[in-house]
């Protein structure tokens, strides 16, 4: 691990790694608080994996890929939203059928491309070593959206989140922030993608915010627990990744998982030591 902090003192790759975790742990911190708490773990992994879609049509049309899983994110989340509420349909069913729809459109397209395109399969699995200035930029900014949102309508959030049908009596929008919410954790998506990957990035999305609820109650102490331990994977995954050099985003995920095992174990052998104690 020395070798890792000696390394990153001069080389530029390196930095930007570290500052790119960092950013994704300020999106996964806040926007994965409110996918634990309001449950829709299941919506931001059929999001994540539908914008393979949108990356397959950019590269094929010579755009940018993050431009097209920027829309494909939004689009997706928006289907999402709209069909549960205007449609009143089960959102498991069109969250399922935009995962394999989008995962299958990607396919197609990337099959149509010509030549192979090592930076498409770094969206897919994630290589956090590759992120450039211009993708911090872009990070920095869709984070700075979604804290800017999130801020400001932090009180309809939580109504929303926790208690719908009181929200729309007290006249709060439910539909207008559901969709909102939905879109910053598309916004979110895209972010975590250039660290983890499409295909882990649900788990940086909810790990720490998960382990977080574990020992807080309050919306913004677990944010703010949730972005220090997400920071804390990020970095902790890249150094221990260095020297045998690992995939980062796969240490990342790893060490996060571990954690969330880990700390669920010992919640639940707490009570029982509690109760021992208090019997003897």
């Amino acid at each position: 691990m020395s070798g890792f902090f000696g390394t990153l003192a001069h080389e530029t790759f390196l930095q930007h790694a570290l500052i790119g975790g960092l950013l994704a742990s300020l999106g996964c911190g806040v926007i994965g608080t409110y996918v634990v708490a309001k449950r829709i773990s299941f919506v931001a992994g059929g999001v994540a994996h539908s914008v393979l879609g949108g990356m397959g049509i950019a590269y094929f049309l010579g755009a940018s890929p993050l431009a097209g899983a920027l829309v494909a994110a939004l689009v997706a989340a928006l289907i999402i939203g709209w069909v549960n509420l205007r449609l009143r349909q089960n959102e498991d069913t069109i969250v399922a059928a935009l995962w394999a729809v989008g995962m299958a459109v990607g396919v197609l397209f990337i099959s149509r491309t010509p030549g192979y395109n090592a930076d498409l399969m770094s969206y897919l699995f994630g290589n956090i070593l590759m992120v450039s200035r211009a993708d911090l930029y872009v990070m920095a900014a869709l984070d700075a959206v979604a804290i800017l949102i999130v801020t400001l309508f932090s009180k309809q959030f939580l109504a929303v989140s926790f208690d719908q049908e009181f929200a729309r009596v007290r006249g709060v929008r439910v539909e207008f922030f559901h969709l909102l919410l939905l879109c910053l954790v598309a916004l979110t998506v895209v972010v975590l993608i250039q660290v983890v990957g499409l295909i882990l990035v649900l788990a940086l999305l909810t790990l720490p915010a998960a382990i977080a609820a574990q020992y807080l109650s309050r919306l913004v102490p677990i944010m703010a627990l949730a972005i220090v331990l997400g920071m804390a994977f990020t970095c902790g995954g890249l150094a221990l990744s260095y020297a045998p050099d690992l995939p980062a985003g796969a240490t990342i995920i790893l060490l996060a998982g571990v954690t969330y095992l880990f700390s669920l174990g010992a919640r639940r052998l707490r009570p029982w030591h509690k109760t021992r104690r208090t019997r003897a």
